[in-house]
């Protein structure tokens, strides 16, 4: 069982470990820096469905698919998928999983739901419930996030420099014993917010949560940032990188040396046009499970501390001029010798 180390960190005793893990993605993510490293690239963005949204189901679909043949599971062997999109009602995945016949939790968390979902499963294996392999998913769709909570493609509407491009991406991981990469610790989020309303400047909003979050976990894991070979944030984006890092240097922390951001990771701001960089729940899935994690299993990083981070807006309240608050969630992992 695990033990608290504080109001919002839990230490896992149990040793729960990530035992597979895949990431897919479309196009213009396959074409970025990363594009070599996802197990699947998509060039057509239907998936061969007719709408954006049943596009987004076959998604979840394909990366279900994909996390069981890597882990050489069938979908017997899985206690729980928990899982989260973007769209009303967490429909892409709870559609995507319909046909599955596994016990499901559907979450929602915004940008930062792989981090949420990976949290759940990480406490649920350690908290003596005899569940052997858990699923943790999270992915999105560039057109169907447009078209829900801005405009449809059709409109074609002027896209601010401060806007971010959602990725077209999914991943998962399968949360098990026996694993290469352990999970030691969970720092559970706050809901930040400081008045920011301008919904096409997630990062500025989003980026206190994160150095909320990542402040209580150095304090109540009595950990210095030097402790992780990686500190990645979930989507801030370009402009949020920079504000992250100002917020954090207040609070007396240097993270300059060993932060990055998966939203400034997964596109080339220089060669292709997303503004301020990726959000959406599949940027920081995909950059975990594409890059992140086999670079653990290189040895690249040994500890990584993995905060993904996400707006709780909706179309109705930005449009009734509400500000946005966001929740911030860290997930602490090292890879076992």
């Amino acid at each position: 069982m695990g033990t608290r180390c504080g109001r919002q960190t839990v230490a896992l005793s149990t040793k729960p470990t990530i035992y597979a893990f895949t990431s897919i993605a479309g196009k213009k993510e396959g074409e970025g820096p990363l594009g070599n490293q996802f197990d699947m690239v998509f060039e057509d963005a239907f998936l061969g469905e007719e709408t954006w949204e049943k596009a987004e189901m076959r998604l979840y679909e394909k990366c279900f698919s994909q996390i069981l043949q890597k882990g050489s599971l069938s979908p017997s062997d899985i206690d729980y998928i928990i899982s989260g999109d973007l769209l009303n009602q967490c429909t892409s995945s709870a559609f995507g999983m319909k046909d599955s016949s596994i016990p499901y939790l559907g979450i929602y968390g915004a940008c930062s739901t792989m981090a949420e979902s990976i949290s759940l499963a990480a406490m649920l294996s350690d908290g003596g419930f005899s569940a052997g392999n858990i699923l943790s998913m999270a992915g999105s769709h560039f057109c169907s996030a447009e078209k829900q909570f801005r405009a449809p493609l059709e409109y074609g509407g002027q896209r601010p420099p401060s806007a971010q491009w959602t990725v077209t991406g999914a991943g998962a991981v399968c949360i098990s014993h026996g694993g290469p990469i352990e999970i030691t610790h969970i720092t559970t989020g706050k809901i930040t917010d400081l008045g920011i309303k301008d919904a096409n400047n997630m990062g500025a909003a989003m980026a206190p949560a994160f150095v909320s979050t990542l402040t209580a976990h150095l304090k109540e894991t009595g950990r210095e940032p030097c402790f992780y070979d990686l500190i990645v944030s979930g989507d801030l984006g370009l402009i949020g990188k920079e504000i992250a890092l100002e917020l954090t240097g207040k609070e007396g922390f240097d993270i300059s040396s060993n932060y990055n951001d998966c939203g400034a990771m997964i596109f080339d701001p220089q060669k292709q046009d997303t503004h301020a960089g990726g959000s959406g729940c599949g940027c920081s899935a995909c950059v975990l499970c594409g890059y992140i994690l086999p670079e653990m299993i290189k040895g690249t990083f040994k500890n990584v501390l993995f905060i993904a981070t996400g707006a709780l807006m909706s179309p109705t309240t930005t449009q009734q001029g509400e500000s946005i608050p966001s929740i911030a969630h860290a997930v602490a992992l090292s890879k076992l010798q």
